[in-house]
C-alpha cells in the first residue's frame, strides 16, 4: 500500500459560484471534489460535507435568482469548506438524532457535517450567511 504523501499547499484557494438548486448543489460536489482531488488531498469526508451544506444552501437557502458560492481553502493541514447562501434569517441547526424507527430521509444532514468535521459553524452576514466546515488533511 503507498503512503500518501500531501503536497506543500501553504494556501490555496478556490471559488465558485453556483445556481441555488440541486443541479448546482451536485455540480458544487463534482468541482470541489475534483479541485481537492487536483490538490493532492483526500476528498472522500471532504465531498460528503460539501454535497450536505451546498444542498441546504440550495434547498434552505434559496433565494429566486441569487447563487450560493463555494469556498475551498487550504491552509496548513486544515481543509475549509465554506458554502455562503443569500438567506440570513433561517440559520442551520442540527436537529437531535432520530429515533431507530422513525422514517426520515431528510433533515438531519448536519448530524453528517458535526461528525465528519474537526470544527463547523455560521458566521451570519448582513446580506446571507456562510456556512463552514474543517477538517484535517
Amino acid at each position: 500500500m503507498a503512503a500518501h504523501s500531501t503536497p506543500n499547499l501553504s494556501r490555496s484557494r478556490r471559488r465558485r459560484c453556483l445556481s441555488a438548486t440541486r443541479k448546482g448543489a451536485r455540480l458544487a460536489r463534482l468541482l470541489g471534489t475534483e479541485r481537492i482531488r487536483s490538490w493532492g488531498l483526500p476528498h472522500e469526508t471532504a465531498a460528503l460535507i460539501i454535497a450536505e451544506l451546498a444542498a441546504n444552501a440550495a434547498l434552505h437557502g434559496r433565494v429566486p435568482g441569487r447563487n450560493f458560492r463555494l469556498t475551498l481553502t487550504v491552509t496548513g493541514p486544515t481543509l475549509r469548506i465554506e458554502v455562503r447562501d443569500p438567506r440570513v434569517e433561517r440559520l442551520p441547526t442540527v436537529r437531535p438524532a432520530p429515533e431507530p424507527d422513525a422514517p426520515r430521509e431528510c433533515g438531519h444532514g448536519l448530524l453528517l457535517v458535526e461528525e465528519l468535521a474537526d470544527r463547523w459553524g455560521v458566521v451570519p452576514e448582513l446580506i446571507g450567511k456562510t456556512v463552514w466546515a474543517e477538517i484535517g488533511t
